[in-house]
C-alpha cells in the first residue's frame, strides 16, 4: 500500500501539476497586482466610475438583478486576458521567433559550446558552396 502511494506521489505528471500549481498561483499574484494598480486606476481615471457592481440593478420583487457586476467582471477578464497577452504571452513569442531564425540562420552564441552537428553542418555548407562554384 505505501509502495503504491510512493508511485502514486513520484509520478512525473504528478510532480508537474504540483509544479503548475504553485507557478500558476504566482503568475496570477503578478497579473492581479498588475490590472489592480495600473490599469483599475487608468479606467477609473477615464470613466471616473467607482464601481460597476453598485450600477445597473433591476430590482423585480425582492430580487435583485446586478447587470453592472457582470459588467464589471466581463471587463476585468478582458483586461486580465490582455495584460497576460500583451505583458507576457506576445513577448516571450517574439523572443522565441527571433532566437528559432538565428538558430535556423546558423547564429550560434558565442559562449555555446561547439557540437559535433555544427562542424558536420558547417563542413556540408562548406561543400555545398565549393560544389555551386564549380
Amino acid at each position: 500500500m505505501l509502495k503504491g502511494f510512493k508511485d502514486f506521489i513520484m509520478r512525473g505528471n504528478v510532480i508537474d501539476l504540483a509544479v503548475a500549481v504553485v507557478i500558476g498561483a504566482a503568475f496570477t499574484g503578478v497579473v492581479n497586482s498588475i490590472v489592480q494598480n495600473i490599469f483599475n486606476p487608468l479606467i477609473g481615471a477615464l470613466f471616473q466610475a467607482d464601481s460597476l457592481d453598485k450600477s445597473l440593478i433591476l430590482t423585480i420583487g425582492s430580487a435583485e438583478l446586478k447587470f453592472g457586476a457582470v459588467i464589471g467582471a466581463s471587463l476585468t477578464f478582458l483586461i486580465v486576458a490582455a495584460v497576460v497577452y500583451f505583458v507576457f504571452v506576445l513577448p516571450i513569442n517574439t523572443m522565441k521567433k527571433h532566437a528559432d531564425a538565428r538558430r535556423k540562420a546558423g547564429v550560434v552564441r558565442e559562449d555555446t559550446p561547439v557540437t559535433e552537428i555544427d562542424v558536420l553542418t558547417e563542413i556540408r555548407d562548406l561543400l555545398a558552396r565549393n560544389t555551386a562554384r564549380q
